[in-house]
């Protein structure tokens, strides 16, 4: 599929005045390189989903010179597989004491991960820290200002912003072209039971937490400076599943003159579905495919009907977006849009939803500081 190239201004015009354009507005929905930074970055934690982080750097040809994990043959394997002239180690103060390495991508579980975000920090690294950011908002609102302290910037990998079909429908209400957005409708039915017999299993809110955080991140990317008032989720197990977590749940988020629904169903093994619907007062988009890799995009306007044609793939494009914004950032200088405290609003909504899962009652974004397991 060809790529398409950034809307001219008469374009986006002609479309928000109500002119018939003659194809789908060609907007900004893919990574954007910085124009000249090239830092050497260190990737900290090497466990599996680190294949995709390295797979897009290195098709952005980005600079990694250093792998650290506590198990240094893993290291080694990813050293090996992507980047063979990168130095290994099994201690991280070896990768913070190296004065040429100015990024860490930190990827470890959010329980070991607060220590080594704030020693980067305090040596003066830029940080891209994986999802879930933190456990606590408190904790996350120390962190971010710690890295306003030390001048440095810290991210969250929020890598579904950047997935294509995502980006173009952000993009597309950034341009106007929806107009105020009402409602929001998202629907997930797949099989989340690859995580029997893994450390993922013992999240309890597996679904609401682990995973719905790229949902409610995406609720708050999309509605930018509208804040949720309120949020009811419920939770449930299937008949017939034999992992632990519950694999159902819903969120049913309200907003000052808006609603959003979540929907996941995690024990599909038959007939999967991967459904976005945003309705705004000038327009409706909507993507729909078996996954997030299959995505097919409808946008009806006053101007007509429109099917964008996107190039790329949530992994590893997202990844790629999420350092390239980071970057972008510094070079810069400015804070990133997937900021630590720009995170916070994300982890507030998941927070309220999992404790709402608890209580069976509806609960207000921000009243809940940690996340509760039950």
């Amino acid at each position: 599929m060809g790529t398409p190239k950034r809307s001219s201004d008469k374009e986006l015009k002609e479309a928000q005045k109500g002119e018939r354009p003659s194809s789908a507005p060609a907007l900004p929905y893919e990574p954007r390189d910085p124009a000249r930074y090239r830092p050497a970055i260190a990737l900290v934690g090497c466990g599996g989903i680190t294949s995709w982080h390295l797979t897009a750097y290195r098709n952005a040809g980005y600079n990694v010179v250093a792998l650290c994990d506590l198990d240094r043959k893993r290291a080694q394997q990813r050293r090996d597989e992507f980047y063979p002239k990168a130095y290994v180690t099994n201690d991280v103060r070896q990768v913070l004491a190296r004065d040429d390495v100015e990024v860490l991508d930190i990827t470890t579980h959010t329980h070991h991960r607060r220590p080594l975000v704030e020693a980067a920090l305090k040596a003066g690294k830029h940080v891209l820290s994986q999802k879930p950011f933190v456990t606590d908002l408190d904790v996350g609102e120390r962190l971010a200002d710690l890295a306003d302290k030390h001048g440095v910037k810290l991210a969250v990998n929020q890598n579904a912003r950047w997935a294509p079909h995502f980006s173009y429908i952000r993009e597309a209400i950034r341009a106007g072209l929806l107009g105020q957005v009402n409602s929001i409708h998202c629907d997930v039915h797949w099989d989340h039971s690859w995580a029997k017999g893994t450390p993922f299993e013992s999240i309890r809110h597996l679904i609401l937490y682990d995973f719905a955080i790229h949902w409610f991140d995406i609720l708050c990317a999309i509605m930018d400076d509208r804040r949720p008032t309120r949020v009811y989720a419920t939770m449930a197990r299937t008949a017939t599943q034999e992992i632990t977590p519950a694999l159902m749940a819903q969120a049913s988020v309200e907003y000052p003159a808006g609603l959003a629904t979540l929907v996941f169903d995690g024990h599909t093994q038959f007939g999967r579905l991967d459904r976005t619907y945003v309705a705004g007062s000038k327009g409706t988009i909507s993507s729909s495919g078996l996954d997030n890799d299959d995505q097919h995009l409808e946008m009806t306007t006053a101007q007509g009907v429109f099917h964008p044609r996107l190039k790329g793939h949530w992994f590893p494009d997202g990844f790629h977006g999420t350092m390239a914004e980071l970057l972008c950032a510094i070079e810069e200088y400015r804070e990133p849009s997937h900021s630590a405290r720009n995170n916070l609003q994300s982890l507030a909504l998941c927070y309220a939803a999992v404790a709402s899962a608890e209580r069976g009652e509806p609960v207000v974004p921000g009243s809940v500081r940690k996340l509760q397991e039950g």
